[in-house]
């Protein structure tokens, strides 16, 4: 069950950020200052917002990052470029 639902959570990281919040309340506010930024993160890089908050919760001490916490945080980067530019991509093949 717990691997059933980890996969669900990959492939839906809105949902698991939702989930972050209503399990472990607090632990996105440690990681990232005001819930500005984390309603940026969900609405615009998900993948960044979660790799980030692991990075500084899981990785780090707190308020610091380890080298690996910025290297996940680059992962969720690209992960979410990817997605951008595949949406961008399915676009334009319709048109």
């Amino acid at each position: 069950m717990g691997c059933a639902l980890f996969s669900l959570l990959l492939g839906m990281p809105r949902l698991a950020i939702l989930l972050l919040l209503w399990l472990r309340q607090g632990w996105l506010q440690a990681a990232i200052d005001g819930t500005v930024w984390i309603v940026l993160g969900f609405l615009f890089l998900p993948w960044t917002t979660l790799a980030f908050a692991f990075g500084m919760n899981e990785l780090g001490g707190p308020g610091q990052m380890t080298p690996l916490g910025w290297l996940l945080t680059a992962l969720g980067v690209l992960l979410d470029l990817g997605v951008f530019r595949g949406a961008r991509r399915r676009k334009a093949k319709k048109d």
